[in-house]
């Protein structure tokens, strides 16, 4: 009998949160679950051990487009995969490079066949497909696997919206083609989440929701958010698309974002999440706590010797004081970067951590609105 990839253990009696369990072959992920970013086989500027025991990461990402560039798919494979290559022993995500489509658009050329990419690195021309996708995401090997999809930029108007999602649904027929009519390379299941497209407009959004929702695939992805539209619009199309998408499925939004746009997720239905921006913005500087955003480029640091986090849950919390880390950062050491993409990323964890057992409790919509206005003020 196979195993249920998803159990959804309880919903919020006041909001759409819910608290569930995804199951892989590589371990359970309690939801809600943030994912730190590992682009390139690495969360950037962080050990392993840090991320398994002080930060508590339960899944990792990577970028499908970054690893076919470097090291390649011939390295991936030879080494046993992305799990083996890394040394990492818990469940992996992928990406499958359809945000490159997006962010790379001046060095691509889209067409029905799929994208060519010039490669940013040194030029060379690369051309993606749903079915070659497809492959690469087989050979990296993780649990998890997204469709090819474009990334639609969040202003666009309805036109290009309508037709970039309907070539997102005939990409992901091809995936599915694709991924159903080949084998899992490494002894372990492989997993794939179609994607939700149609920018900011509720009647597209419902269209893909109700489509990919009719396909009965293992999870969910709602896309092309947080690329630029408002972050209240962001919130309505993932009301509209989650009144539509199976609750005994996960639900998993792509690239979001700050810690009360997660907590907002949440509130949501949202089950999993994931951005660079615990450790983008910790290597400027900016830190996420429980009292509020700290930039401590600022002067108002320089001669401040209390801990970095009094209230944080990871060892540099208590081990550095924020007039030596913005010194650290000052002085352009390496060390510093470190200390607060670490701290940002336990931040992160803990928070979800937190959402989940006020889930469970009961009252986790009264929890959420205690914390928001904590957690967004500048200190």
């Amino acid at each position: 009998m196979e195993k249920v990839f998803f159990d959804l253990v309880h919903t919020d009696a006041h909001s759409c949160a819910r608290a569930g369990v995804v199951h892989t072959d590589h371990g359970d992920i309690q939801t809600p679950i943030f994912m730190p970013v590992g682009t390139v086989g690495t969360v950037k500027g962080v050990h392993r051990s840090e991320l398994e025991e002080d930060i508590k990461a339960q899944i990792i990402l990577g970028n499908t487009y970054h690893l076919y560039l470097r090291p390649g798919t011939d390295i991936l494979r030879r080494a046993g995969g992305l799990h083996r290559f890394e040394g990492w022993t818990r469940p992996i995500l992928t990406d499958s490079g359809g945000f490159q489509v997006f962010s790379l658009s001046d060095i691509r050329k889209m067409t029905e066949e799929g994208v060519r990419f010039s490669s940013h690195i040194d030029g060379r021309k690369l051309m993606f497909t749903p079915e070659s996708v497809m492959d690469i995401e087989r050979e990296i090997g993780a649990d998890i696997m997204m469709a090819f999809d474009e990334c639609c930029p969040g202003t666009a108007d309805r036109k290009y919206a309508k037709d970039s999602m309907d070539r997102t649904h005939r990409w992901l027929d091809r995936c599915i083609a694709r991924f159903d009519g080949t084998e899992d390379l490494y002894g372990y299941k492989q997993h794939l989440f179609p994607i939700v497209q149609g920018c900011t407009y509720t009647d597209l959004r419902q269209e893909a929701a109700k489509r990919l929702r009719d396909l009965d695939r293992d999870g969910y992805a709602i896309g092309g958010l947080a690329v630029g539209e408002p972050a209240e619009v962001m919130y309505e199309m993932i009301e509209v698309c989650n009144d539509i998408l199976p609750e005994e499925k996960p639900r998993y939004l792509m690239g979001v974002g700050t810690p009360w746009n997660i907590l907002e997720g949440i509130a949501r239905g949202i089950d999993m999440f994931d951005c660079v921006m615990p450790t983008r913005n910790g290597r400027k500087g900016m830190i996420f706590t429980c009292q509020g955003v700290m930039n401590l480029r600022n002067k108002k640091w320089e001669d401040d010797f209390t801990e970095l986090d009094p209230c944080g849950t990871s060892w540099v919390d208590h081990a550095y004081s924020r007039a030596y880390v913005r010194h650290l950062i000052h002085a352009g050491e390496m060390l510093g970067l470190q200390i607060l993409s670490i701290h940002n990323l336990a931040f992160y964890l803990d928070l979800v951590t937190q959402a989940r057992q006020h889930i469970l409790a009961g009252d986790y919509e009264s929890w959420m609105n205690t914390v928001l206005p904590q957690i967004t003020q500048r200190m």
